[in-house]
């Protein structure tokens, strides 16, 4: 009789060690889980920001100003086009 109290106790006590060692994984991959999902919202956060920025950087009027300033560049005007005409070769026979 005493022989299976003892292997009784010895089960119950490897039942309730196995008990706590999975509770304690399962309280460490929730810790990691939220971590993880507060990392996605930040990261989501972000992305939404960047477009946001992304959108007011390509505005026209924003181009053109970064174009105007940085590029000196100025708006095309007929007193300061140039055409460029150029031979067709069917018409004249001669090559390009």
């Amino acid at each position: 009789m005493t022989r299976l109290n003892l292997v009784l106790l010895v089960a119950v006590l490897v039942s309730a060690l196995y008990l706590v060692r999975t509770q304690y994984e399962s309280r460490r991959l929730f810790v990691e889980l939220e971590k993880t999902t507060a990392l996605s919202r930040q990261l989501e956060s972000d992305k939404e920001r960047l477009q946001v920025e992304k959108r007011a950087q390509a505005t026209p009027l924003r181009v053109e100003q970064i174009s105007r300033e940085r590029l000196q560049m100025r708006s095309a005007t007929p007193a300061i086009t140039q055409y460029v005409t150029y031979k067709n070769a069917a018409v004249d026979g001669s090559p390009p």
